[in-house]
């Protein structure tokens, strides 16, 4: 049996009276990729964040390991070190190199030396085809260099879970593959993903796992078969009807 990682108990999120999620459950096991799909403004971005507690849940449970992590004691900062984070629009210091970008998280807080943190921020920004351009700032490189640099900063803090939310959504579309390549490779290694995105060739050919949102609530989950193969809500048909000559 698969370990379990992540367990999301009846999760709800309001912004005042506007209830953004409610009632999602949902489990990441170890190795698992998990593809969160629905049309925007259904609340897949909004559960990253409160998966990630950039977003304090309004009720209900995320267990790391078996712990509430939405309880009030619990540090987020280390806890955000197992489950890192890929952002839609890259989120790097403008200020800082590449290679600077991919050794400041392990250094303020993993507390590595910084010998240690250069060669683990190599070692992945190799892995991501980004070593070349170690002494560029951001500003230098393209959206899909940036991104790319994203996911080796966030690797290198060797999370157990990788969370991306929309990495590709900021990109021209000649960048895509590149940032979907990274990622599939990821997935072939037993990364533990879970990724919310709009590029339904990835969810379909990549995932183990595909959660179909809409309005906030998780209409449908199963594996890529069930829910592109055979799914059971109209809804879901509706959706994904225009992605099936994709």
């Amino acid at each position: 049996m698969s370990e379990m990682i992540l367990q999301i108990n009846h999760l709800s999120k309001s912004f005042g009276s506007h209830e953004v999620l409610r009632d999602v459950d949902f489990t990441v096991n170890k190795g698992d990729v998990t593809s969160i799909i629905g049309a925007s403004g259904s609340g897949k971005s909004t559960l990253l964040r409160c998966i990630n507690l950039l977003e304090t849940p309004t009720s209900g449970e995320i267990l790391y390991h078996g712990k509430n992590v939405a309880a009030r004691d619990v540090n987020a900062a280390e806890y955000r070190s197992h489950v890192g984070m890929v952002f839609q629009s890259f989120n790097l210091f403008n200020n800082m190199t590449v290679l600077e970008n991919c050794m400041v998280g392990q250094i303020k807080v993993l507390k590595k030396n910084k010998e240690d943190a250069r060669r683990h921020a190599l070692e992945y920004l190799e892995k991501v085809g980004m070593a070349p351009y170690i002494n560029a700032r951001p500003r230098q490189i393209s959206g899909g260099q940036k991104q790319r640099v994203a996911i080796a900063r966030a690797l290198a803090m060797d999370p157990e879970v990788l969370l991306f939310d929309e990495p590709t959504s900021a990109l021209d579309p000649e960048m895509v593959g590149e940032v979907l390549s990274v990622m599939q490779a990821l997935a072939q290694e037993g990364m533990t993903m879970l990724v919310v995105t709009h590029e339904m060739a990835f969810a379909r050919d990549v995932s183990n796992q595909v959660v179909y949102m809409n309005g906030g609530v998780i209409c449908e989950a199963g594996s890529p078969e069930e829910v592109f193969g055979n799914p059971q809500k109209q809804e879901t048909r509706d959706f994904l009807s225009r992605f099936r000559n994709a």
